[in-house]
């Protein structure tokens, strides 16, 4: 579902009731385990993290005038999803997510490329979340995100 805010709390206030409570600890764990350097707001309709034009002024290659979008997460339909740019572009961080998640969730992996689904709201594994918030910096992302771009 697309809302339309202005910030990380006016998204909160405007998905269901049932879901704010987990969106507010979602974005503590984010916040809290994501290291120096992100920054949050609203960005394409959802809450994200992103490299700001103060630490790398090109943007994104798309849409330059959007700053480095890193993370981020949306109320949907049917589930929360969970997006994490460091999942698409690094193997070894792909591949770490997925033989971690059983240890967190009796439920099976529901993820796309970058996008990690998660049906069972209450069922959020909030640990390994925090974890994979400080798998990378700013400036590995820009690192990682510079050498993919060269590659195309």
């Amino acid at each position: 579902m697309q809302y339309k805010a202005s910030s990380p709390e006016d998204y909160i206030s405007q998905v269901p009731e049932e879901r704010q409570d987990v969106l507010k600890t979602l974005r503590k764990t984010i916040k809290a385990n994501l290291p120096k350097g992100f920054e949050e707001g609203i960005q394409y309709g959802m809450i994200g993290y992103y490299v700001p034009h103060s630490k790398y002024p090109d943007g994104y290659h798309c849409t330059p005038e959007e700053p480095l979008p890193f993370m981020s997460f949306a109320s949907q339909k049917n589930s929360i999803n969970l997006y994490h740019s460091g999942i698409y572009a690094v193997p070894e961080i792909h591949d770490w997510f997925v033989n971690e998640y059983p240890k967190y969730s009796k439920y099976k992996l529901d993820m796309g490329k970058s996008c990690v689904r998660f049906k069972r709201i209450n069922d959020i594994p909030m640990e390994l979340i925090a974890e994979l918030c400080t798998k990378l910096t700013p400036d590995q992302w820009i690192d990682i995100y510079e050498t993919n771009l060269k590659k195309k």
